[in-house]
């Protein structure tokens, strides 16, 4: 019984049940025991819950692994912003605002690039899987005990942070998923491919993105090209690159240059003879580049404005994507043009006097053959004004640049260029008075000569009998852009144009009647080789071919004979064009071209409060600013230099003159079943003579003039001091009844009134106000500077 009694108490004591219960599978606080041993665990459960809790973090750790996916780069990572070049494909034109990135191979990098950046930043990356487990745990100790906070990355950790998570991680969670992360990353990917997209990720200062960026801000050269010092101070750079910069702390930058030297000795990767003959390298300024600074500002932003026309490339794109955009602007074309500005500027081209400080000019280039642009340039400084003059419209009056769009309408509805108009000056059209530039009075003259002398009152008698609506569709067709009046004075230029728009119609023209869109962007492509536009578009026939060679037969004769002779003739090409000058001399142009390329040279002036549009203040001894002026002069010294490179120096004869409708001719000549060559007609064959018409002596001016115009004959008027009323026909001479030969001046004696001063002369109106349908080029006169009493049109 004793015996018993002491064997319950011993099983008791261990923490048995004396009713013979089952033992707790957790026996803690432990059973049979008092006070602290209560609550000791016994080493069993010391290390069972060791051994528990390991195994518990090895499968969370694995767990976790497992379902730690490698993420898509970080949109930024791979950022870089677009380049422009210039149409040869290497010369850079500018780059769009972005991350200043170039993507490099890690391949084409000389081998100590990648040692340096190791022995800065992780000397066991060769070795190590992605993570330092020392590192981690010495970070750790020095972090929770108040020390400055560490991050113990490795290289890998550093390139999973920038390049997939693409932000700076500080949270011990944050910190465990980049390990993580590092780790799966360390298996996939080689040690080689982690090193090539640090590299062209890791941010150097000086807003470089990347190696070759920073090789080329700090060094001026592409990072293939680096040499081991210059290696080895960008690699020094990493840590806190805007603070240790050479240009911010030069000692700094030492500092850490030594230190990446030595650590590449340490290393292996240098041999201390070769370190001790190293010197510190010297870097380049920093100039932050202002991108639309200059003329190329204007390049930059119509590229700009043409990709964002397309609706798929916004300019968030060329900020990111980093596109390859390379346009049609012909590198020596353009300068030509930007040096032939800056020289009438400079007053080299009138003898030292220079043009106002308020005109604009634009100046552009077309390629007929496919409508690409070659040369544009839209003022000085596009971070001055950012109003581009080769593509603005507004202001800018066409002048008598738009007579050919009248002229091949003449030519599409049956007129032929022989046709004759009476040219004196001025002729009345309803309520539309029109007078040639300086009052001069032409014969009966054809076409071509109307042209050529750019006769306003032929041009006008042309639209009205066309209908204005048809010179409105012919610039529509042609290329103009802009909306164009159907009145009977949008002969004379009255609307608004670019010089791009009237670049791109007399392209139209001297391709002989096919059209080509206007583009700048040849080709923009993506890093990966992906055309993400092509700039050129399908051609479109919209004029017959022998139309164009007749319109462009009387535009080469502006440049032989008439306004723009005295510049652009001496030339020695096959050049056509026409001149133009807008009302009050506001604008004033040349556009020309060969078969090979058009260029549209336009001058403006604004006013005080640089924006209204003025009169050209004359210059270089010029009485007023015409287009066969200073535009001419400018075409002339930009276009020789130009017709004198490769690609245009072979000259290209124009088309045959075609003489369509020239069967629209009466003639006297027999008609013939056997074809014969018809040779160029002069003139129709006409009556020997003509009857001056009876009853003119009483009637209105108008109504006088109107019938000599009629029967042939061009009249002229004499103002005298007469009772009767103004305007009344007092005689005629020759008399009325008279025979006299087609074509030939009558004169009508008219009253000016009782209150009117005798006026034998009567001083024609040179320049017709705004609104009075008079505007454009008034013709006549050759250009020639050092004559001011014959400035010209």
């Amino acid at each position: 019984m004793a015996g018993s009694d002491r064997r319950s108490t011993t099983t008791a004591a261990r923490g048995g049940s004396a009713s013979g219960g089952r033992r707790r599978v957790f026996d803690y606080p432990r059973r049979g025991y008092r006070g602290l041993h209560r609550w000791l665990p016994s080493w069993r459960f010391v290390v069972g819950s060791v051994i528990g809790f390991v195994f518990l973090c090895l499968g969370v750790g694995v767990a976790a692994y497992a379902m730690t996916d490698v993420p898509a780069p970080d949109d930024f990572a791979e950022e870089q912003a677009s380049t422009v070049y210039f149409a040869d494909g290497t010369t850079e034109l500018g780059t769009f605002e972005g991350p200043n990135r170039n993507l490099v191979d890690y391949e084409t990098l000389p081998e100590f690039v990648g040692q340096a950046v190791v022995s800065a930043e992780d000397r066991t990356f060769f070795e190590n899987q992605g993570i330092s487990p020392t590192g981690m745990v010495r970070a750790f100790l020095n972090n929770i005990q108040g020390g400055a906070t560490q991050g113990a990355s490795t290289l890998t950790q550093q390139y999973v942070e920038r390049y997939y998570v693409g932000e700076t991680t500080t949270s011990y969670v944050g910190k465990a998923k980049e390990a993580l992360l590092a780790i799966k990353i360390a298996q996939s990917e080689t040690k080689e491919q982690i090193l090539g997209r640090y590299l062209n990720t890791i941010y150097f200062g000086r807003n470089a993105y990347g190696i070759d960026a920073a090789a080329q801000v700090y060094f001026g050269k592409p990072a293939a090209e680096l040499d081991v010092s210059q290696a080895a101070l960008l690699a020094g750079l990493i840590p806190s690159p805007n603070n240790w910069d050479p240009a911010v702390s030069p000692e700094k930058a030492q500092q850490r240059w030594e230190y990446v030297l030595d650590g590449m000795v340490r290393d292996g990767y240098l041999t201390q003879a070769d370190r001790d003959a190293l010197v510190f390298p010297g870097t380049i300024a920093y100039e932050r580049s202002d991108r639309y600074g200059g003329t190329n500002g204007y390049l930059l932003d119509y590229v700009r404005q043409e990709l964002e026309a397309t609706g798929s490339i916004t300019e968030d794109m060329l900020g990111r994507r980093g596109l390859s955009i390379v346009t049609t602007i012909e590198p020596d074309v353009q300068n030509a043009a930007v040096a032939s500005v800056d020289q009438m500027r400079a007053g080299a081209l009138s003898d030292g006097e220079t043009p106002s400080a308020a005109l604009k000019v634009g100046v552009v280039s077309v390629d007929p053959a496919n409508g690409a642009i070659v040369s544009m340039y839209g003022g000085p400084n596009f971070l001055e004004d950012q109003i581009n003059r080769a593509t603005r419209s507004t202001g800018m009056q066409a002048g008598s640049t738009f007579k050919p769009f009248t002229l091949i309408a003449a030519l599409e509805n049956g007129i032929p260029l022989t046709k004759r108009y009476p040219g004196y000056s001025p002729q009345e059209f309803d309520t539309w008075r029109v007078n040639n530039f300086g009052g001069t009075d032409f014969g009966n003259i054809d076409l071509v000569k109307a042209t050529e002398q750019s006769v306003n009152t032929v041009y006008a008698q042309v639209n009205l009998e066309v209908g204005p609506e048809k010179t409105a569709e012919v610039a529509s067709r042609a290329g103009v852009t802009s909306p164009v009046n159907s009145e009977p004075s949008n002969v004379l230029g009255t609307d608004d144009v670019s010089p791009l728009s009237m670049a791109s119609a007399y392209a139209t023209i001297a391709s002989q009647g096919v059209y080509h869109k206007p583009f700048m962007v040849a080709t923009a492509t993506y890093p990966d080789g992906e055309v993400a536009y092509s700039g050129a578009t399908q051609p479109l026939q919209q004029f017959d071919a022998g139309v164009m060679a007749d319109a462009t037969y009387a535009m080469t004769q502006v440049v032989e004979n008439g306004s723009a002779e005295n510049y652009i003739s001496p030339i020695g090409r096959d050049i056509a064009g026409k001149t133009g000058t807008s009302n009050e001399n506001k604008s004033a142009w040349f556009v020309g071209f060969t078969p090979q390329i058009v260029t549209a040279v336009a001058l403006s002036q604004v006013g005080d409060n640089g924006a209204d549009q003025v009169t050209i203040t004359p210059w270089g001894g010029v009485r007023e600013v015409t287009g066969g002026t200073w535009p001419s002069a400018l075409w002339a010294q930009y276009m020789t230099p130009v017709l004198q490179l490769p690609k245009y120096a072979t000259p290209v004869p124009f088309p045959d003159r075609a003489n369509v409708n020239a069967a629209a001719v009466p003639t006297s000549e027999p008609t013939t079943s056997a074809p014969v060559e018809t040779p160029t007609p002069e003139a129709p064959v006409e009556p020997t003579t003509i009857a001056v018409p009876s009853g003119l002596t009483g009637q209105l001016s108008g109504d006088a003039q109107a019938a000599l115009q009629n029967a042939g004959l061009v009249p002229t008027t004499v103002e005298e001091v007469n009772p009767a009323a103004a305007g009344t026909v007092l005689g005629v001479s020759p008399g009325e009844g008279s025979q006299v030969a087609p074509g030939s001046t009558v004169t009508l004696r008219v009253s000016s009134g009782p209150a009117q001063p005798a006026q034998p002369e009567p001083e024609p109106t040179q320049n017709p106000q705004p609104g009075n349908g008079q505007g454009g080029e008034q013709g006549a006169g050759q250009a020639n500077p050092a004559n001011p009493a014959n400035p010209g049109g």
